[in-house]
């Protein structure tokens, strides 16, 4: 039988020299890569109570949503700033070289609503960190961080260290 790491990728020195791309594509493009991951991911959500599933722009929608569907909660967006057509709260956070920002609309979360931010990767933590400050700006608790991959050697995990963390396949050393 398959593991999930031989649905994914590797593109050495992509997008700079001495990085190893983890491409997903061929992951999701695969019916049975595609389902067990989602099972996977499920999986890990077994026993934590929550209300809304938060997918992160682009490739937590491509998580999220399915798991939102299957365990019947609701799907949150946080997208790229000026994406979301109606009143948005926001959050920046540091990329490589600069910043970015994510924002979700003002009345996605309820206070109270116990939330999973949902996303494809943790590496260094930056966008997760938005997505779990924007649902505590709007009163929510962040219950879980779930991803399906996580790259250890980023200290992703390290900067979130408040947060339940699950990752279905960690690539050490890279």
């Amino acid at each position: 039988m398959k593991k999930l790491e031989d649905f994914i990728t590797n593109i050495p020195d992509y997008p700079a020299p001495g990085i190893i791309f983890r491409d997903i594509t061929t992951l999701i493009s695969d019916p049975e890569g595609f389902r067990m991951a989602i099972e996977a991911m499920k999986k890990d959500l077994e026993g934590v109570e929550f209300d809304a599933i938060a997918g992160l722009e682009s490739r937590g929608f491509i998580f999220g949503a399915p798991l939102a569907y299957e365990l019947n909660k609701s799907f949150v967006l946080v997208r790229k700033k000026g994406k979301l057509p109606r009143e948005t709260v926001s959050r920046s956070y540091q990329l490589e070289y600069g910043t970015a920002e994510v924002e979700m609309h003002v009345d996605a979360i309820r206070p109270g609503d116990r939330v999973v931010i949902v996303d494809d990767l943790i590496a260094t933590g930056g966008t997760l960190r938005a997505g779990c400050e924007l649902v505590e700006a709007l009163g929510g608790k962040v219950v879980k961080i779930a991803t399906l991959i996580e790259l250890p050697a980023l200290k992703g995990r390290q900067a979130l260290a408040e947060y339940d963390i699950s990752s279905v396949i960690r690539f050490d050393g890279e």
